[in-house]
């Protein structure tokens, strides 16, 4: 897939000083880390990247003035100071458009997810999957429901392609190590339907647009075949699109039995208040967003939000948004916050409908961990949805913790991943779209 953005860090002297150096400096600087004291780099703790390695070639030829954003190239900062030397705090942020999609072996094996329910997709997925089977010779893995569909079922033509399936069905089979990339047919819910089928490394993902928004969708359908082509040769970019990790804990307060406790109105047993608590974990990958809301409660919602273990507020309105850039374009940008492109590493928050004026939505660095909790004295209990699936209640006692993942969603792009997006927020979004003004007549052209 992408190639691995560690280096082998090397020792470089200071300039002039005949000191060594103590600061670290990033791959762009000079292709590698610069280690304290000319110390290798056997035995030391490697940084996770969040985005990919710069493109084939070497270093020397990967130019820093063409990234969109990045870390200081030196962090040496004066005679004297320095970066704490935290290899685990250092992020390498490339180039976007060097991002590309390379292939240690041939791709076999393709995940074709089509939104179901929708009539104008059954003509481009038969067309898809012929091709992919017939010509291409690919094992296509397509989710069990997808073939439930009677269009599909009574189609005695398709049934010769539909025996070579690979079928599977969602929270029973684990496909995270047979599919080498996805094809999406339908709108952006495909592909955030794609992303929670893997709750680990997720295989490439191309989105054909072929439902109603598709701002997360650059692919047409009227050339599918070359398109498809050029992706199994392994000759397009890439965009690394984060997604969130979410914990929920959930406590269960449940009555013991005992025979000291009387016995109620109901019949039920009464145990004089003694309960037995037990904890339910339950784990995430999200791509757009986290929301918490009231749910169908008419008072407000009250929960307290915390960053790396410190409360920094109480969120007091309809609800509070933890999104992705790649969410920053959908629940939250409705809700008033900033549109982030994808590549920025940042986490937003956005109140819903906040009982405060001047609660604007904030933009938190993706290395943090995000708790939220009821708070004590909320009056009501609260909803959590995770990309709006999986809905359920919060009470007092429970809480959510979320944090960047270790996994994004690698999404293929048509061109690159600056113009794509430009691209989506114009024609989806009608970014700045306007009525050009009229042009001064000036008074030389008066006389004319």
């Amino acid at each position: 897939m992408m190639e691995s953005s560690k280096e082998v860090a090397r020792p470089r002297r200071a300039p002039e000083s005949g000191l060594e150096s103590q600061g670290y400096c990033c791959a762009a600087c000079d292709g590698g880390e610069l280690h304290s004291r000319g110390q290798p780099s056997r035995g030391r703790a490697k940084a996770r990247s969040l985005s990919a390695s710069p493109a084939l070639g070497s270093s020397a030829d990967f130019r820093r003035t063409r990234s969109l954003h990045g870390p200081s190239p030196v962090t040496k900062f004066g005679p004297k100071a320095c970066m704490l030397q935290n290899p685990k705090a250092v992020m390498h942020i490339q180039d976007p458009a060097s991002q590309r999609l390379t292939w240690n072996k041939p791709p076999k094996s393709v995940l074709v997810i089509k939104k179901i329910r929708d009539a104008s997709l059954l003509e481009p997925f038969k067309q898809l999957c012929i091709f992919l089977t017939e010509v291409k010779g690919m094992i296509v893995y397509v989710e069990r429901k997808v073939l439930e569909d009677p269009a599909i079922m009574g189609d005695e033509s398709f049934g010769v392609v539909k025996k070579k399936f690979c079928t599977f069905r969602e929270d029973y089979d684990d496909i995270s190590d047979r599919v080498d990339f996805i094809i999406c047919l339908g709108g952006d819910g495909t592909l955030l339907y794609a992303s929670s089928l893997f709750q680990e490394s997720v295989p490439p993902v191309m989105a054909f647009h072929l439902g109603s928004l598709g701002f997360l969708t650059p692919f047409n359908f009227d050339s599918y075949q070359s398109q498809v082509n050029q992706i199994i040769e392994g000759n397009a970019a890439i965009i690394l699109r984060s997604r969130l990790k979410v914990k929920v804990v959930k406590e269960h307060r449940e009555k013991k039995t005992s025979n000291q406790g009387g016995v109620d109105e109901k019949g039920l047993i009464v145990t004089n208040g003694d309960t037995d608590t037990t904890r339910n974990n339950m784990q995430y990958q999200v791509l757009n967003e986290v929301v918490v809301d009231r749910g169908p409660s008419s008072y407000l919602s009250n929960v307290d939000l915390f960053l790396d273990g410190h409360l920094i507020t109480t969120v007091q309105g309809d609800g509070v948004i933890v999104s992705t850039p790649t969410g920053s374009t959908a629940y939250a940008v409705a809700a008033g916050a900033s549109m982030i492109h994808p590549n920025v590493p940042a986490i937003m928050i956005t109140p819903i409908c906040p009982h405060s004026l001047s609660f604007r939505p904030i933009v938190v660095p993706a290395g943090v961990e995000l708790k939220i909790m009821l708070s004590p004295d909320a009056r009501n209990t609260a909803w959590v949805s995770f990309d709006g699936r999986k809905r359920q209640e919060v009470c007092h006692g429970d809480s959510i913790t979320i944090t960047t993942s270790c996994f994004p969603v690698p999404s293929i792009c048509f061109r690159d991943p600056v113009n794509d997006w430009f691209e989506s927020l114009a024609q989806c979004l009608h970014w700045n779209v306007r009525k050009k003004q009229n042009h001064l007549i000036s008074e030389e052209e008066e006389e004319f």
